[in-house]
């Protein structure tokens, strides 16, 4: 393959429909056919320690030892388990063998592993790290900058979460709430590969890879991608996800009525909100908090912030909710007329938009490409949520946009 050849899209974290608040329609049908009209061509099965979901995973086509397909859909195995700090981890495993052998020898450590998807455990991260790479899988941090369940959520450094083994971590997952420049403020994260997945519950596509990667593989495998990580062979190409203000938890926030306070003001108040609810810390206030140097990584990929398609539809047509059916089924109608939506965002002609969907839409899109959507920030549990358009754009998203 040649190097453009060579590139594929994948959402590596995603969920099956037996873990917890997850919808049903979450099944490999579904998947793979929501995944291809997003532009994706590799996705991960999530919840392979299920025992339910892992039956649905050993009837899909068998392509290598960790590669399934379903209808040329690409899926590699996956799963995420959370740790005694309540800090989730992503695993790649390379066969449904290791598989098994990771569900045995966490079962004396999980009580609901076969009731819950991503099962909780009572071992360190270091335990689960070592475990993990005794398996042989790839290893490491989901959403690692959210609140709650995520590493820098609950510890101040790799070290503290993971001990020895710190250095040993195969890639970190940044979270809806952060991208490549929060990482960036933290030196110990110089040298690690930077990974942006969806983290998908349902398969609408403002969930389902709302967050993916661009990666350069000689193959789609798990070889592949473990000498990726290693630095052996192929690269990430870019990152790709929401602007970190859509996130839930991008500023600090009240968990109750959602007004935000700045870092300052909310240790006056000792984190309670007028309200009565408590200000839930935001990502880029804790990222300040963890912030440990001024110097720009040159050597990361670059990060693509991309608003989904639906959310710009129903904003173009005064629609407060990406689901409704008019937003639903023109949504459906530009992928049928013109393309996946990574195209249709970023590269699609603009008349080709307007004649598809109307003079709204098709400025929103203009205005998206040169970086002129204003979002307000999400936080304390509640999504941001495009507001305007700005006045000045920058160039170099817009020839990111292009080069796509």
């Amino acid at each position: 393959m040649t190097s453009s050849e060579s590139r594929i899209n994948a959402d590596l974290h995603i969920h099956g429909k037996y873990s917890q608040g997850v919808s049903k329609k979450m099944e490999f049908k579904v998947l793979s056919e929501q995944s291809k009209k997003k532009g994706i061509d590799l996705l991960g099965t999530g919840d392979c320690l299920n025992p339910s979901w892992r039956k649905k995973i050993e009837r899909l086509e068998k392509e290598s030892g960790s590669v399934f397909s379903y209808r040329s859909m690409k899926f590699l195995l996956t799963g995420e388990v959370e740790t005694v700090d309540r800090v989730h981890h992503l695993l790649i495993f390379p066969s449904l063998s290791k598989v098994e052998e990771m569900y045995e020898r966490l079962k004396r450590f999980s009580s609901d592993i076969d009731s819950n998807g991503r099962p909780r455990t009572e071992l360190s991260g270091e335990e689960l790290a070592l475990m993990a790479k005794e398996c042989g899988c790839l290893f490491g941090p989901a959403h690692a900058f959210t609140p709650y369940t995520g590493l820098y959520g609950n510890h101040d450094s790799l070290t503290s979460a993971y001990g020895k083994l710190s250095g040993d971590l195969d890639f970190l997952e940044f979270g809806l709430s952060a991208d490549s420049s929060y990482a960036s403020k933290i030196l110990e994260l110089r040298d690690i590969t930077y990974l942006s997945n969806s983290d998908a519950h349902s398969p609408f596509p403002h969930r389902l890879a709302r967050e993916f990667n661009t990666l350069d593989l000689h193959d789609i495998s798990f070889d592949s991608l473990k000498a990726l990580f290693r630095g052996k062979k192929g690269e990430v190409v870019r990152n790709i996800g929401l602007p970190p203000e859509e996130g839930k938890y991008n500023e600090s926030a009240c968990n109750r009525c959602y007004t935000h306070y700045s870092f300052q003001e909310s240790i006056s108040r000792d984190w309670r909100c007028s309200c009565g609810g408590r200000i839930k810390k935001g990502v880029k206030d804790r990222v300040e908090e963890l912030s440990d140097t001024e110097d720009v990584l040159e050597t990361k990929p670059p990060y693509l912030a991309i608003i989904p398609l639906q959310e710009m539809i129903a904003e173009a047509v005064g629609h407060s909710s990406p689901t409704t059916k008019k937003v639903t089924t023109i949504w459906n109608s530009l992928i049928d007329e013109i393309g996946d939506e990574v195209h249709v965002l970023c590269k699609a002609p603009i008349d080709e938009i307007k004649d598809s969907a109307g003079e709204p839409l098709a400025s929103l899109i203009q205005d998206f490409r040169k970086e002129k959507i204003e979002i307000e920030p999400g936080g304390g549990g509640q999504y941001g949520k495009i507001v305007s358009k700005k006045s000045t754009k920058k160039q170099d998203r817009q020839r990111s946009l292009i080069d796509f």
